[in-house]
């Protein structure tokens, strides 16, 4: 009797564990934004020589450098449409304290923000941008967050920040 109850208390164990598999699966299955994508905190110095409402436009003085990135909302990663994202930076045309080194554009329909400015150069050593989501110029409710990537080198043509807001 002994030997017959082994067998059967491990088929049951195992039967109870696919079950259990079978039933976490969709779950582990999700991808991992749709599990509660965590808000971008602000970046130290992101804030540095922001220009509060720098107006909309198409580029920054004569191009030739790409910033761009994608904006979603914390929790469930859903893209955000029609958000202000304000772009500043230490250029080949300008400080970045200078007025015509900032510039804001809107996401698409997919949460995507792609702007052209002037080639990016060191300040103080390091090639960055500064980037702003400031919900004092944007209506859609969002914590107002800033950042200053880092370039991985002076050449470098463009740059990608991407944003997850966090409802306010």
């Amino acid at each position: 009797m002994t030997q017959t109850q082994k067998p059967r208390r491990g088929f049951v164990l195992a039967g109870a564990a696919a079950i259990g598999g079978a039933l976490a699966a969709p779950f582990l299955l999700r991808p991992a934004w749709a599990q509660g994508l965590a808000p971008t905190r602000t970046m130290r110095g992101g804030a540095n020589n922001y220009r509060p409402g720098a107006p909309l436009v198409e580029r920054i003085g004569n191009g030739g450098f790409w910033t761009s990135g994608t904006v979603r909302r914390a929790g469930d990663g859903m893209p955000l449409p029609r958000v202000r994202i304000q772009v500043w930076a230490h250029t080949t045309e300008g400080h970045e304290r200078d007025e015509r080194s900032h510039g804001a554009i809107l996401t698409d329909a997919n949460g995507v923000y792609r702007i052209e400015m002037p080639q990016i150069v060191p300040a103080f050593g390091q090639a960055h941008g500064h980037l702003a989501y400031d919900a004092e110029h944007d209506g859609n409710g969002f914590e107002t967050v800033f950042l200053r990537p880092l370039l991985r080198s002076a050449r470098d043509t463009s740059l990608t920040a991407d944003f997850v807001l966090q409802p306010a």
